[in-house]
């Protein structure tokens, strides 16, 4: 890996890097995304069909399209055991993590009859997108789930491509299964998209979408923002580790490959304050990457946008995190929850040489679908409240509205809105204004 002096000019460079990431090729699909989006909006399940046969091989209908209990005990026994009774342990500790986030409706009653309060409520069908081939991932159909579960979603859908031959990624249905989806239909892409965006003959519009996807999923989820909601527009997988020298170098270049391998637009980046531990940290990548299945876009990876910067102090490194706000932080330093304290921008934030990010990706509870790109400046990962409308609720008495209405009726009349205040002061014609 590149070993570079942290100074202003390599931060430029290196977050300008990172924000091009998300802006290449997007013209190149948009037109076939909004085309995509618009037949099947017109022409419901007839063009979601005829997409699947074109984009997956498969001869998909309204009898067929909809997964079976019969296929999902298939998948149970094409799937090892071992590998679903630890599903099962992940999916509690992700249930249990998200439990603590739920919030109460809550009223105040105030003096002469005021009473002003927020209903919490949860969203009525949510939609979970899953990809499927190789980017198969049972661990964000947990992620997407369960959180909108927790909430009281009481209406869960979801949709994933089918292969050639009409079948779902074992895995993805049962992790589906273990999360309590009790619908799930063989759509993939942009037309799934639309197809829960807008609904057709066999799928219903949704809420909510959520969930990664390809290129054209992430251009159909942007699309159809506005006719619902969505989670966010996902960029490559990115990691950034914090460390003294006190830090195992042979962990920490383990910890960055472990984001590189998931595509070659992925992001690594080493921000240290040890110039020996970077020449470690670059030495262990290397030898890792010899060994690694999927060497070849780890290579490209790193080539593009794997860095270690050397700052002179950790204060500089510090600020430098915090610039990047990277979706996967670690800590390794002398003491980290010290450091910890002193980050502003993160996704999530692993600390300690035992806290590496795949815990976070599978087992222990906290989302793992976290801000991209720079994003975590101001987005939060996904989480219950995503689930959840907030309903403001206002209640005055006549008494309580007789000490204030002029004060409303003037400030109606300072904005122009001569109907505002008239709906408040018709309800005090002809009364004493002490009243």
């Amino acid at each position: 890996m590149r070993i570079v002096e942290l100074t202003d000019q390599t931060k430029s460079t290196l977050l300008q890097n990172l924000l091009e990431r998300n802006r290449t090729g997007y013209g190149e699909y948009e037109q076939t995304v909004n085309e995509i989006i618009t037949q099947v909006r017109e022409k419901g399940d007839e063009a979601l069909f005829s997409y699947t046969l074109k984009f997956d091989g498969c001869r998909i209908n309204a009898e067929n399209i909809k997964v079976t209990r019969e296929e999902i005990e298939e998948a149970y026994r094409a799937t090892d055991p071992e590998f679903v009774s630890v599903m099962k342990e992940s999916a509690a500790n992700i249930t249990a993590f998200h439990e603590k986030q739920m919030h109460n409706s809550w009223f105040d009653s105030g003096k002469d009859g005021i009473i002003l309060g927020q209903r919490i409520t949860p969203i009525e069908i949510s939609g979970v997108y899953v990809p499927g081939g190789k980017a198969a991932y049972p661990s964000s159909v947990l992620m997407n789930v369960l959180p909108a579960r927790v909430a009281g979603v009481s209406r869960i859908i979801m949709t994933t491509p089918p292969g050639a031959d009409g079948k779902v990624n074992p895995g993805t249905l049962v992790a589906a299964d273990i999360a309590g989806v009790r619908e799930i239909y063989k759509a993939g892409g942009a037309q799934a998209i639309a197809a829960m965006a807008f609904g057709t003959e066999t799928i219903p519009r949704v809420d909510k979408i959520t969930g990664p996807g390809n290129i054209f999923v992430a251009l159909a989820k942007k699309a159809c923002f506005g006719f619902v909601s969505i989670d966010s527009i996902a960029g490559p997988s990115e990691i950034l580790v914090l460390a003294d020298e006190t830090a195992n170098p042979r962990y920490v270049a383990a910890d960055l490959l472990s984001q590189a391998e998931h595509d070659e637009m992925a992001s690594a980046i080493l921000v240290t304050t040890s110039r020996t531990l970077a020449e470690q940290v670059s030495e262990s990548v290397e030898a890792f990457t010899q060994k690694l299945s999927r060497k070849e876009i780890i290579e490209k990876s790193l080539k593009n946008y794997g860095y270690i910067l050397v700052a002179s102090d950790m204060e500089e490194a510090i600020e430098a995190a915090n610039e990047i706000a990277s979706e996967h932080l670690e800590i390794i330093t002398r003491n980290p929850f010290d450091t910890m304290t002193r980050i502003k921008n993160a996704g999530a934030i692993f600390l300690g040489e035992y806290s590496s990010e795949p815990l976070g990706d599978y087992f222990a509870g906290p989302n793992h679908i976290l801000p991209t790109s720079g994003t975590a400046r101001f987005f939060s990962p996904l989480n219950v409240d995503d689930f959840l409308k907030k309903t403001s609720i206002i209640s005055y008495s006549r008494e309580a509205l007789s000490q204030v209405h002029e004060q409303i009726e003037l400030f109606a009349g300072k904005e122009g809105l001569t109907a505002h205040a008239n709906s408040i002061k018709v309800r005090f014609e002809g009364a004493d204004h002490s009243a």
